[in-house]
């Protein structure tokens, strides 16, 4: 199969390099310091418990190089979806299979509205972060849903003998949910803190603010009529045993000076709340900390 990945940074570096040791041609289209390692390096540093070298593999920094590709694993910043799309969109093959693996909820429909091709939601579980230019390391899990369609299971079946375990579901909006509600509970925390999982308990409150954020979000999908997991919170403080050394997406793209995603995590839940009057003040005040976070960051906080 002819696999490209569009926006490859940790997640997409993870599954490209699943599949490209799994035998698959794989195109990685990512920023210029990585593809420029890569080049040079002659592959990508992949560092896991799975696996630890160099799988050889295509880089690119052209949104073009998605031609001919049978699947194309999308995996840009949620506020990039709708450009990056219509980046793609001249390239694609007319049977092409777009996979959103992406954080938040609405981004395989926000896509679907400028792809003629398939796109599918997925849900991603996998605990990795670049190590480096052209550099993934790999800490946990990397199973995937995905939403049904008439390739799905051929795409699972291709997937999960790269040793990648996929599953096919027509569930997958609600686990987007469950998933969501887990990442507006750790994802502010760990980058306000520039701390793993593990740790943010060490401070007394913290599960006092998770618990009243993951309530406000089932409020939310209550109302939108979406059935999350009835042991949601249970899953929650759950994944600081599974993953207690992993910092957030949201901490690391702090930590590297980059817009986060919190307006399409906790910002969603502020946004539809504030659509069916539900309050939303933890996740509003989470939202908030981590945009003057950024502000700070950029050198613009004010004096």
């Amino acid at each position: 199969m002819k696999i490209a990945v569009m926006g490859a940074g940790a997640v997409g570096c993870f599954y490209g390099g699943m599949l490209a040791r799994g035998g698959h041609e794989v195109t990685l289209i990512g920023r210029p310091v990585h593809v420029e390692a890569i080049t040079k390096r002659g592959g990508l540093r992949f560092e896991s418990a799975i696996f630890d070298g160099v799988i050889p593999i295509g880089a690119n920094t052209n949104p073009s190089a998605v031609a001919g590709a049978d699947v194309v694993l999308f995996c840009v910043k949620s506020a990039d979806t709708e450009e990056a799309g219509q980046q793609i969109a001249p390239h694609l093959k007319n049977d092409a299979v777009v996979i959103s693996l992406q954080n938040g909820v609405d981004n395989a429909e926000r896509l679907a509205a400028v792809l003629k091709q398939v796109v599918l939601p997925s849900v991603v579980y996998v605990a990795a972060g670049m190590g480096g230019p052209g550099h993934i390391q790999h800490h946990g899990r990397g199973d995937l849903i995905i939403g049904p369609s008439p390739r799905s299971d051929d795409i699972a079946k291709t997937f999960a003998d790269a040793a990648i375990p996929t599953v096919v579901s027509g569930e997958v909006l609600p686990r987007l949910w469950d998933k969501l509600i887990i990442n507006c509970a750790y994802n502010a925390l760990s980058a306000i803190a520039q701390l793993p999982y593990g740790r943010l308990f060490e401070v007394e409150g913290t599960k006092e603010v998770m618990d009243s954020a993951i309530l406000e979000c089932i409020a939310v999908a209550s109302e939108l009529g979406i059935a999350v997991s009835p042991d949601i919170r249970e899953k929650t403080y759950a994944l600081v045993k599974v993953m207690p050394d992993q910092y957030a997406s949201t901490a690391q793209d702090l930590a590297r000076g980059r817009p986060t995603e919190i307006d399409f995590l906790n910002g969603h839940i502020v946004r539809k709340g504030a659509e069916f009057g539900i309050p939303t003040p933890s996740n509003l005040a989470l939202q908030v900390a981590v945009k003057l976070r950024e502000l700070e960051r950029a050198g613009k906080a004010p004096r």
